[in-house]
């Protein structure tokens, strides 16, 4: 294959890999941009193994990215949430996927150093070997082994407690569309377990809570309270955020924001809606994401 034939072909991973990494589309469309200039100078000749070639690239520049994204977000007016993706219904089904691209995870990555999230990522997400991340890390083999045990610890301490099915957490966004829908606040607190919280992203574009809001009576009082300033017409629709399903919201049939959840027990732990304009320019159309 050429050049041009062997990146098309890999380039869904290495936009997954950079995602991952990043948390940005944005972000990892122009990591991309960048992977395909360097990859263009490569001498096809000398590489034994292409992909883990290129993932190589598109780590280190993801990682270099990564470590001035963060002077960035530390800047950012509010919490910051990671860029949310239309993804096919199918990714849901697929549970490693779905599960390794959801924003409840996504949001623990956010807590590890950047080395610590691209050895995460690039070993548990998407099984590369110690030679290889070590390669695209600038590190020994055994440092990685010792990094990438940091980063497991750290990451399963924080994440899901239990994997749930796309069906499961369909029917309990049902629920809340439903109860959100009537402005049944009683209906919106049988579904939000007692210690919920809610991460609202504006950044600075659009009104939001600056800071997380926690526990099921205020969740319930920000959401009623935000419902009962405007006389807008809000709706939703169930469609499938980044791997699993997810509410879009329109008020007065424009695009408000998208909000993902985490569940655990059957309830939301977790809500996450982005309002930031500048965030919602991939819930138009899907984006296709692999792990191989």
């Amino acid at each position: 294959m050429t050049a041009t034939e062997t990146f098309v072909a890999h380039r869904n991973l290495l936009f997954t890999v950079a995602y991952e990494m990043l948390g940005s589309a944005a972000d990892a469309e122009d990591v991309l941009q960048e992977t395909w200039l360097r990859w263009a100078d490569v001498d096809l000749g000398e590489v034994r193994d292409e992909r883990a070639y290129l993932v190589r690239i598109t780590t280190r520049l993801a990682l270099n990215r990564l470590r001035t994204m963060k002077r960035r977000k530390e800047a950012y007016v509010g919490p910051w949430l990671p860029e949310p993706l239309l993804t096919a219904p199918d990714v849901a089904e697929d549970v490693e996927l779905a599960e390794n691209v959801s924003m409840a995870l996504m949001l623990v990555l956010e807590t590890l150093a950047p080395t610590e999230r691209a050895v995460f990522v690039l070993r548990e997400v998407f099984e590369f070997g110690y030679d290889e991340i070590a390669a695209a890390v600038g590190k020994t083999p055994a440092a990685v082994r010792q990094i990438a045990h940091r980063a497991r610890k750290h990451v399963d301490a924080r994440r899901p407690r239990e994997t749930v099915s796309a069906r499961e957490t369909r029917a309990v966004l049902e629920s809340f569309q439903r109860a959100l829908a009537t402005r049944d606040f009683q209906g919106l607190l049988d579904v939000l377990a007692p210690d919920v919280v809610l991460l609202s992203d504006g950044g600075g574009l659009k009104q939001a809570a600056l800071r997380p809001v926690a526990g099921a009576d205020k969740v319930v009082r920000f959401m009623s309270g935000g419902i009962s300033r405007t006389d807008a017409v809000l709706t939703s629709g169930l469609t499938v955020v980044n791997g699993n399903p997810g509410l879009v919201l329109h008020l007065d049939g424009e695009l408000d924001g998208v909000m993902a959840v985490r569940l655990d027990d059957g309830r939301i732990t977790g809500l996450y809606y982005v309002r930031n304009p500048e965030k919602l320019t991939r819930v138009e159309s899907e984006t296709p994401l692999t792990l191989r």
